[in-house]
C-alpha cells in the first residue's frame, strides 16, 4: 500500500460525496495503490450513512466511526493507527483542501523528505476571526518549539508511516505534530497549497482556539525538551527560586543590621520564606517528575529514542 488519505468527518454531509469524487479521480490518474480511511467523529446529521453507502460500492473506501464525538486529533490519531500507507495525507472534510495537492505531497515525499506541510498561503477564511489568531499561534508554535512553518492549523500534511507511527496524541495535539516528529529527528518540508472557500456548513474552531494554543504549546515543549529530564525544568525553576529567596533574607539583614529598618516593616521576611518553600517545593516536584518518567518508560519498555534505520539485524 503506498498512500493512505485520512478524513476526519463532524457533521458535513453535504461535502462527503463531493470530496469522495474529488479524491478519486485525483488517485486515479496515479499509478499506485491507496486507500481512503474516513473517521466518523460521532456525527449528529447524515455523514455515517453516507459514508457507509460508499463504503458498500467501494472496498477502497474504509469506515471508521466513533461511539461519540472526540474531537480532531482522536479521529486522526484513529486513522494513523489503522492506515497502511507508506505515506499518509490526512485532509480535511469541508472541500477547503483540494485533493489537486496530493501530487504535489507525494512528489515532495519522494525528494526525501519524512514530513511535508501544507501553507494554506493564500487562505480563504475570515481575516479577523480566523486568518489573525492563526498568525498569532503559528508565531508562538515556531518561537517555542523551533520548527518554523507558516501554516500549523492546515490539517492537509504528508507523513512517512514510520514517523507518524511512533506518536502518541492527546488532547488537541494534531495542530502540532510537525514538532513532535522534528523531535524524533523527521526531516521537514512546506509547500503551498490551494485553499477554497468553504461551500457547505460552519466551521468548528473560532477565536477561543488561540487561547488553548498556548495551553497546548505549554505541554508540548515540556513533552519535547524536558520528558526524559524534568528535573531540569522544575529544578531549575526552584534554583532560582531558592536564589531570590536568600537574597530577599540578605537585603532584610542589610536594612536590620545597618539601615536600623525593622524586619516587620517590611515584607522581606515574609518573601524569603515564601521564596525558599517555593523552591523547595519545586525541587521535589522534580524529583517525583523524574520517578514518573522512569515509570512511563520502563513500564512500557518504551526508548528514550527513535532509531530511523537498521542495517543486517
Amino acid at each position: 500500500m503506498k498512500l493512505s488519505i485520512i478524513i476526519p468527518i463532524y457533521n458535513e454531509q453535504k461535502s462527503i460525496n463531493l470530496l469522495y469524487g474529488q479524491i478519486k479521480d485525483v488517485l486515479g490518474k496515479l499509478t499506485i495503490k491507496y486507500e481512503i480511511i474516513a473517521i466518523n467523529d460521532g456525527s449528529k446529521d447524515e455523514s455515517y450513512k453516507i459514508l457507509k453507502e460508499i463504503a458498500k460500492n467501494d472496498n477502497i473506501f474504509k469506515v471508521i466511526s466513533f461511539r461519540k464525538n472526540f474531537g480532531q486529533t482522536a479521529a486522526m490519531a484513529a486513522g494513523f493507527d489503522l492506515a497502511q500507507g507508506e505515506i499518509i495525507i490526512p485532509m480535511d472534510a469541508d472541500l477547503q483542501n483540494d485533493s489537486a495537492d496530493i501530487p504535489k505531497f507525494l512528489e515532495k515525499i519522494e525528494q526525501g523528505f519524512d514530513v511535508v506541510s501544507g501553507w494554506r498561503k493564500n487562505r480563504q477564511d475570515n481575516l479577523i476571526s480566523r486568518k489573525v489568531p492563526s498568525i498569532i499561534a503559528n508565531y508562538l508554535i515556531s518561537r517555542f518549539t523551533g520548527v518554523k512553518l507558516h501554516d500549523y492549523g492546515c490539517t492537509m500534511k504528508a507523513y512517512r508511516k514510520e514517523v507518524i507511527k511512533e506518536i502518541r496524541f492527546y488532547g488537541e495535539m494534531h495542530r502540532f505534530i510537525p514538532a513532535y516528529t522534528a523531535w524524533y529527528g523527521a526531516k521537514l518540508a512546506e509547500i503551498i497549497v490551494n485553499h477554497r472557500p468553504r461551500k457547505y456548513g460552519r466551521t468548528k474552531y473560532g477565536i477561543s482556539r488561540t487561547l488553548w494554543v498556548i495551553l497546548d504549546l505549554l505541554i508540548v515543549k515540556f513533552l519535547t525538551n524536558y520528558l526524559t529530564k524534568p528535573m531540569h525544568f522544575f529544578g531549575r525553576i526552584g534554583y532560582w527560586s531558592l536564589f531570590s529567596g536568600f537574597l530577599s533574607g540578605i537585603i532584610a539583614l542589610i536594612l536590620r543590621f545597618i539601615l536600623s529598618i525593622s524586619l516587620i516593616s517590611t515584607p522581606l521576611p515574609l518573601l524569603t520564606v515564601f521564596l525558599i518553600i517555593v523552591g523547595i517545593q519545586f525541587i521535589l516536584m522534580g524529583l517525583l517528575a523524574e520517578i514518573l518518567a522512569r515509570t512511563y518508560y520502563e513500564s512500557q519498555n518504551k526508548p528514550i529514542y527513535s532509531i530511523k534505520e537498521k542495517i543486517n539485524f
